[in-house]
């Protein structure tokens, strides 16, 4: 087995820390929140994670490199989803409609 293969172990791993995030969030019935703020948050965020995409492929770590992009497009899609982002209604990038 090679670093590239995602193992039962990994695979629990990632399983139970989401499956514990899924748990312990609780809904927000209201947010005071700075909206350019927020998109320009999530934007980094989504713009590091591609960054550590492809440190992680320059490194041959594809199974890192495959999780950070999904990180990535994870961002991107929640801010595109809440309307921080402009998407010009792109559905097939996003899940806006």
């Amino acid at each position: 087995m090679t670093e590239n293969e995602i193992t039962q172990e990994k695979l629990d791993n990632y399983f139970d820390v989401t499956g514990r995030a899924l748990k312990k969030v609780k809904l927000q019935t209201s947010a005071d929140i700075n909206v350019e703020e927020a998109a320009k948050d999530f934007f980094d965020m989504a713009s590091r994670y591609y960054a550590d995409a492809r440190h992680f492929a320059d490194k041959g770590d594809w199974i890192n490199a495959f999780a950070a992009l999904n990180y990535a497009h994870g961002w991107l899609d929640a801010g595109a989803r809440i309307g921080l982002f402009d998407v010009d209604h792109d559905n097939v990038l996003f899940t806006v409609d």
